[in-house]
């Protein structure tokens, strides 16, 4: 089986998910290839686990150069000759499948549909590319039973599979609080909420913060830790009120995220938008309460390991995080739930064994026809 995975972008989420897949295939006996941009966390990590990484200069944002990533994409996928290429996110589903049109039987993985991303005249013009697309997908995969349905709304008809996030949950498990924040320089005994994540619009950072007087309103020792970063971060830290204040701490990017859940009270994630978030599965497996906006896939993962809110709503938000850092016992009895929930449902395994059974079939189909 030779399969190739085209991933853009490069780092957070969607990057973790391409090298999982890829090291669990490679473990199959399969020849796998990682095409993306030369640098950056994917083409390191991939090249460190001995996973073969080709080079695909393109950007993260649709534009003028994309008639140029889809002809450089095209060379190197011509090249590979591979008997699945596997898509990820709306970059490579767009250069991609431009590229193959349906040459190769082809896996497209929206992790979050691009129509979900924009407003006006752009949401019309990417629902009617993906409508368009849907011919030469095989199959899509979704993260989430919200992903699947925000897909059939917009009028996708292609094949689809929902397989849900997966996260390492011995790399991501319970560990020491004390411990965790004296290894990041945090206050012991303080009332800590962290957010982690994409310094980005759809991220929601700005939601948090403008919810927070009221935190600590009702918790004036509380601190928020906002580990990530991404392209609003600077304009945050300079325009938002609160991003200066005492009680907020910005960590920057971080390569040890299970210690920032290990020192929280609580875990939020006031995104605009998901299609399913790793962080809330990560924060899960380190037994760690979860407070949400109802965005997609939030319901499905978080279930009883803490709360998922109306989207938007600041004053609850507020309340449901303050509720988490000042009434510990049920706070950690949503953690032990949302541990036992990463464990039984969301494991890294159970969802590479699943897409690679669902690559095996499209090949195998491929080679009867």
């Amino acid at each position: 089986m030779r399969i190739v995975h085209v991933s853009q972008p490069v780092t957070a989420g969607v990057a973790a998910v391409v090298l999982e897949l890829s090291v669990a295939q490679r473990d199959r006996g399969w020849s796998v290839t990682v095409v993306c941009p030369p640098s950056g966390w994917l083409a390191e990590h991939s090249r460190s686990q001995g996973i073969a990484v080709r080079a695909w200069e393109a950007t993260r944002s649709p534009g003028p150069r994309v008639i140029g990533e889809t002809a450089s994409l095209r060379r190197v996928l011509t090249e590979l000759r591979p008997d699945v290429v596997h898509l990820h996110s709306s970059k490579a589903g767009l250069a991609g499948r431009l590229a193959l049109r349906g040459s190769r039987p082809t896996v497209f993985q929206p992790h979050l549909w691009s129509f979900e991303t924009v407003r006006g005249p752009l949401r019309k013009a990417s629902t009617a590319w993906e409508r368009l697309a849907a011919r030469w997908t095989d199959l899509v995969v979704c993260v989430s039973d919200d992903e699947l349905a925000a897909g059939r709304e917009a009028g996708i008809t292609a094949d689809a599979e929902v397989v849900c996030n997966g996260v390492d949950t011995a790399k991501f498990a319970p560990r020491d609080r004390v411990a965790a924040r004296r290894r990041l320089g945090l206050p012991e005994r303080a009332p800590i909420a962290v957010c982690l994540g994409r310094l980005a619009e759809l991220k929601g950072q700005d939601q948090l913060l403008s919810a927070w007087p009221e935190v600590l309103r009702r918790v004036p020792d509380a601190l928020l830790v906002l580990a990530g970063d991404g392209p609003m971060g600077a304009v945050w830290r300079d325009r938002h009120p609160v991003a200066s204040h005492r009680s907020v701490r910005w960590a920057g990017h971080t390569d040890d995220p299970a210690a920032f859940y290990a020192s929280a009270n609580v875990v939020v994630l006031p995104s605009r938008a998901e299609g399913m978030a790793l962080v809330s599965l990560e924060a899960m497996a380190c037994a760690r309460p979860v407070v949400a906006f109802d965005v997609g896939g939030m319901r499905q993962s978080v279930a009883g390991a803490g709360v998922v809110l109306p989207p938007g709503d600041l004053s609850l938000l507020a309340d449901a995080v303050a509720v988490r850092l000042t009434e510990p016992g049920p706070a950690r009895l949503e953690g032990e739930r949302g541990r036992r929930r990463a464990e039984l449902a969301f494991d890294r395994g159970r969802m590479t064994d699943q897409i690679s059974v669902l690559v095996e079939k499209l090949a195998s189909k491929e080679r009867i026809r």
